[in-house]
């Protein structure tokens, strides 16, 4: 009873970013969760795309660069050519740049602006329309960060996007509940993934992070698993512009 509804049995998902770490992770889980998969990467995502298929589920491969937004209006209409519709849609495909605020550049701040914040919100305008014209309502799932609640160092513009994707999570929110859509989004705590290796090979900031998480240990992609289905799912249906923190217990300390 409850757990049919997890079940996304006949969804079809856009999972944006999903050819390693946190995105596979979460297109792997849709998939268990019974969702075919429409994955939008600038590389081949051959190891997303044989666990998805493996799973019984079907995989669309689509390449793109995200930083223009004027790819998504033909990504959306390949998804929804393959699938029949779109009722899923996760946000994940993001950059970060590292350096002092003092010596931040205009195109490091551009260039994640662009791909972290700007395409989120353009991606999501697009699909919501897709979902009024299909009636019945979806889902959109953003990622934002520990960054969205906090300051960080060395990452100005990482932090004012990841700051926005929380804002315009609540903004769209407000405005599509009434249509049925449901957006939200997921925050991540130090996950060990490609973004974090630097962080991970820096002996002092590794065991100062590790002090700090109450679970003691990184993340992991499949940590994200159960929060996303749940995201996706029937299961949400009253949930609105909340941003879920999936950290270990970082931000209770």
């Amino acid at each position: 009873m409850i757990l049919e509804n997890f079940n996304l049995g006949g969804k079809v998902a856009i999972v944006t970013g999903c050819n390693t770490g946190l995105g596979q992770g979460m297109a792997r889980a849709l998939a268990q969760a019974g969702a075919d998969i429409v994955g939008v990467n600038v590389s081949e995502p051959s190891e997303t795309r044989a666990e998805v298929e493996g799973l019984g589920r079907r995989f669309l491969d689509l390449r793109a660069n995200l930083s223009d937004i004027s790819c998504i209006e033909g990504l959306i209409a390949e998804a929804k050519a393959w699938g029949g519709r779109v009722d899923i849609l996760v946000n994940n495909a993001g950059i970060i740049r590292r350096e002092d605020a003092i010596k931040f550049s205009e195109k490091d701040w551009d260039d994640v602006i662009d791909l972290n914040l700007k395409t989120v919100f353009f991606f999501s305008q697009a699909v919501a329309r897709q979902y009024l014209s299909q009636g019945g309502g979806g889902k959109i799932i953003n990622v934002a960060s520990m960054l969205s609640y906090q300051g960080g160092v060395r990452v100005p513009s990482y932090t004012a996007s990841k700051s926005g994707v929380m804002g315009i999570t609540r903004l769209m929110a407000n405005e599509w509940a009434q249509h049925g859509i449901n957006v939200n989004a997921i925050a991540p705590g130090y996950m060990a993934t490609n973004n974090t290796a630097a962080l991970r090979a820096d002996e002092g900031r590794n065991t100062a992070i590790l002090e700090r998480i109450p679970a003691g240990r990184w993340g992991v992609p499949d940590d994200l698993a159960g929060p996303v289905v749940f995201l996706a799912s029937k299961a949400s249906d009253y949930v609105n512009g909340y941003t879920v923190a999936v950290d270990g217990g970082w931000l209770a300390r």
